[in-house]
C-alpha cells in the first residue's frame, strides 16, 4: 500500500553540527541518524520486550528509523513509511497501524475531552504523526528507540504527577495559541488547528517583517504563517507582546475564559481569535524542546534542543538542558544557523529593542533575564511573601507552587519595569517585541493534574499576571499599536495513578544494556 500524506516540511535536511549558534552559519544537507547496523540485534529484542502485551498499559508505541525508513510499533501493529518529497509515502502496514488517527479535532472541548479522559491508543490521535517521527531522527542525537508513554502511564518513580505530557498523544500535544490586537481577525474561538512552530513567522509577518524568496521569515522554518489568522485591512501593530503559560491544558484554559475565570485571557480572545484545537506541539512534547520551536520555528530534531536530556554518542556525555543549573547556557545546544524571532526581527529592523522575561530560549535578544544569570545576577523580586496575585491555599503546602510564585512574580517586575523605562537600575525603550514566560501553570498541572483545583488556582493566578503587564503597556500608551500572543509549549494530560511501571526494569531483566534519557530515549549497548 503507499499513500501520500502532505506535511508543511519542506523535505530538507537540517544541520547537524554542535556549537555555538551563528546566524551567519550555513545549514548543510545530511542524512537522518539511521539505527546503526551494529545495534540491529539488541534492537530487535528491545522491541520484541517493549511491544509485549505484558506492558501495553505504559508502552503506547516504539519509534526507530532504519534501512531508509522509520517505524512506529505497538503491541497490535506497525508502519514503516518513508519521506517522499514533501509527503509521506506508507510502505507497510502489519495489523493496526499506531498513527493511523491523526486528526486534531478529537477530545474538544472541555467536555469531549473529560468523556475521553486516559484514551487508549485505538481511541487516541497523534497529530502530524510522520511528520513528528521523521524530524526527531534528523537530529545526530537522536535515540535508537523512542518509547512513547500510554496517555495514562504514571511516573510514579519521577514524583507521582498527576498531570503529564511528553507523547506523541493529542492531549498532550495541544497547547493553546491565541493572536489579539492589531492586525489579527476578531474571529473568537474557533474550530481550528495550528502547530507551535507556526508562532514565530506569525509574529514576524504581524510586525511587517518581509519573507525571503523563499517565502520563509527564519531561517530553516518548519512553520507558517497563519494567515487565517492575520487580517490584510486593518493597521499592523507596531509591537508585539507574547506570553507563555507553560504547560497549560488548552481546553481547560479556553474553558475557564469563557466561564470568566481567566478575564485577561478571555478579553484576548474576543478581541482576537483562538485555536479550539490547539497547537500542537513537537515531539518529544516537553518543555526546553517546545520553549526553542515555538521562538525558532523549528521542530526539535531541527533546531538542537532535542529533549529536556539526552545521550550524545560523539562526546559520550549526558545533556540535561532542563535543570536551574543548566537554563541559562541551553541555547548553546542550537545548530548553527537557527533564527529566532529575536534574531530575524532585528535583522529585517536593526534598531528593534527586544525582550526576554524568563525564557531560556533568548538567542538575539536586546535585553534577557538568563543573560542577567549567565552574568552572575540574580534578577530576584523585589518581595517574596504576600504576592499579588497568589493562592495562598497552596502556596504553603506546595513547594513548587510557592517557587513558581516567586519566579512569576518576578517576571511581571521585569515586564512592566520595561514597559515603564526603567527596571532596577537600567532605562529602557519601549520594545517592539517581548517575551514573558509564566512558570505557575506547569508546576500546579503537574501536580494535581489539569482539571484539579490547584490547576484552576494557577490559571488565575497566572491570568492576573499577565492583567498587570497589559496594563502597563496601556500605561505606556502604546495598547492601540500592541497585538498580544499567548501560547503554551505543549499540553498537559490526566494520568491513572493506578497505570504504573517501568520499561528499564522489563528490559534488563531480559539482560538487554541500555541507557534511557528523559524517561524514553533508549541508547542501545550504553550504561
Amino acid at each position: 500500500m503507499n499513500v501520500g500524506c502532505k506535511v508543511t516540511d519542506d523535505g530538507r535536511r537540517r544541520a547537524i553540527h554542535r556549537g555555538e549558534p551563528c546566524s551567519l552559519a550555513i545549514v548543510t544537507a545530511t542524512e537522518p541518524t539511521w539505527l546503526a547496523p551494529e545495534r540491529e540485534d539488541v534492537a530487535e529484542r528491545a522491541l520484541s520486550v517493549l511491544t509485549d502485551a505484558a506492558l501495553d498499559p505504559i508502552v503506547d508505541m516504539v519509534l526507530l528509523a532504519r534501512h531508509g525508513a522509520y517505524e512506529a510499533r505497538s503491541s497490535e501493529g506497525s508502519v514503516r513509511f518513508r519521506r517522499a518529497g514533501d509527503t509521506f509515502e506508507v510502505l507497510a502496514v502489519e495489523g493496526a497501524d499506531p498513527l493511523a488517527d491523526r486528526s486534531t479535532a478529537k477530545f474538544s472541548p472541555l467536555a469531549d475531552e473529560l468523556v475521553h479522559r486516559h484514551p487508549r491508543r485505538s481511541d487516541n490521535a497523534y497529530p502530524h504523526g510522520y511528520e513528528q517521527v521523521s524530524q526527531l531522527f534528523d537530529h545526530p542525537a537522536a535515540p535508537d528507540l523512542c518509547v512513547i508513554h500510554s496517555a495514562d502511564h504514571n511516573w510514579e518513580d519521577q514524583g507521582g504527577h498527576l498531570g503529564e505530557h511528553g507523547s506523541l498523544g493529542l492531549v498532550q500535544a495541544r497547547a493553546p495559541f491565541v493572536l489579539s490586537g492589531p492586525g489579527v481577525r476578531h474571529h473568537g474561538l474557533v474550530d481550528r488547528s495550528a502547530r507551535l512552530v507556526d508562532v514565530a513567522p506569525t509574529i514576524l509577518s504581524l510586525l511587517g517583517v518581509e519573507p525571503d524568496r523563499d517565502g520563509n521569515h527564519l531561517r530553516g522554518q518548519d512553520g507558517s504563517v497563519r494567515t487565517d489568522a492575520l487580517d490584510p485591512t486593518g493597521p499592523r501593530p507596531r509591537h508585539v507582546v507574547a506570553f507563555l503559560f507553560d504547560g497549560t491544558n488548552a481546553n481547560v484554559l479556553y474553558d475557564m475564559a469563557a466561564r470568566g475565570e481567566a478575564p485577561a485571557v478571555a478579553r484576548l480572545i474576543e478581541n482576537g481569535i483562538a485555536y479550539g484545537q490547539g497547537a500542537m506541539a513537537g515531539l518529544p512534547t516537553v518543555t526546553l524542546a517546545n520553549h526553542t520551536s515555538i521562538l525558532t520555528s523549528r521542530l526539535p530534531g531541527h533546531h538542537g534542543v532535542l529533549h529536556n536530556a539526552w545521550f550524545d554518542r560523539r562526546t559520550g556525555e549526558q545533556v540535561i538542558t532542563n535543570s536551574s543549573a543548566t537554563w541559562p547556557w541551553s541555547m548553546q545546544n542550537l545548530f548553527p544557523g537557527v533564527d529566532s524571532v529575536h534574531t530575524a526581527l532585528r535583522r529585517a529592523q536593526p534598531s528593534a529593542f527586544t525582550a526576554s522575561v524568563d525564557e531560556p530560549c533568548d538567542l538575539g535578544t536586546s535585553w534577557s533575564t538568563f543573560d542577567a544569570f549567565r552574568r552572575g545576577e540574580l534578577p530576584e523580586p523585589s518581595a517574596k511573601e504576600a504576592l499579588p496575585h497568589t493562592t495562598e491555599r497552596f502556596v504553603r503546602p506546595f513547594k513548587d507552587y510557592r517557587w513558581s510564585t516567586v519566579v512569576d512574580h518576578a517576571a511581571v517586575e521585569q515586564a512592566t519595569g520595561i514597559f515603564g523605562g526603567r527596571f532596577r537600575d537600567e532605562t529602557f525603550p519601549l520594545p517592539t517585541f517581548l517575551f514573558c514566560n509564566f512558570t505557575l501553570t506547569d508546576a500546579a498541572m503537574h501536580a494535581g493534574g489539569p482539571y484539579s483545583d490547584i490547576a484552576a488556582a494557577s490559571v488565575r493566578d497566572t491570568d492576573g499576571r499577565m492583567g498587570e503587564v497589559i496594563r502597563a503597556v496601556e500605561q505606556a500608551g502604546i495598547v492601540d499599536d500592541t497585538a498580544f500572543v499567548l501560547v503554551a509549549d505543549h499540553g498537559m494530560e490526566e494520568n491513572d495513578p493506578a497505570v504504573t511501571g517501568d520499561w528499564d526494569v522489563t528490559l534488563r531483566e531480559a539482560g538487554i544494556p541500555v541507557r534511557d534519557e528523559a524517561y524514553g530515549f533508549l541508547y542501545l549497548d550504553e550504561h
